[in-house]
């Protein structure tokens, strides 16, 4: 979601523009966006939001997360890749990319725990992750069910 102008916190215009950032991708990679969002739940509680774009070709889609600083480092993230590369499987992507930095130790370790291939930009923080679906193998253990 784009950044919202304004004073820090959770304002009326940004909850406002969060919501219409998720409703407009309620049609699904099949819909004008192709891109669709998901609630991450722990606990009962939504605790991030989860995201699946198609990129450069139909079966390469990009994967993106945001998760609330108290769930990270419990897995939850692991767990929610593991869920949005089920849903790219389902989908008929053959692969999934994601982008993140070298100082973001808990993407980091969902990416390495789902056996993403991670490249460092040498003159940046820049990570890029690949992530290649085989249903042949089976998924990687995860803890809690987002």
């Amino acid at each position: 979601m784009p950044p919202v102008a304004g004073p820090p916190g959770w304002t009326t215009k940004r909850q406002e523009a969060f919501l219409a950032w998720h409703r407009a991708r309620r049609p699904g990679l099949a819909g004008p966006l192709h891109e669709c969002t998901f609630a991450i739940i722990n606990d009962g509680r939504i605790v991030g939001s989860a995201r699946l774009a198609r990129h450069d070709s139909h079966d390469v889609l990009e994967a993106g997360m945001w998760l609330a600083r108290s769930e990270r480092g419990r897995g939850v993230g692991t767990a929610t890749l593991r869920k949005l590369l089920d849903e790219a499987a389902s989908a008929g992507a053959r692969a999934v990319i994601a982008e993140t930095t070298a100082n973001n130790p808990a993407a980091l370790a969902a990416l390495r725990h789902n056996d993403a291939r991670l490249t460092t930009h040498q003159d940046s923080a820049h990570v890029h992750a690949q992530l290649a679906l085989d249903e042949t193998q089976p998924p990687p253990s995860a803890s809690p069910n987002p």
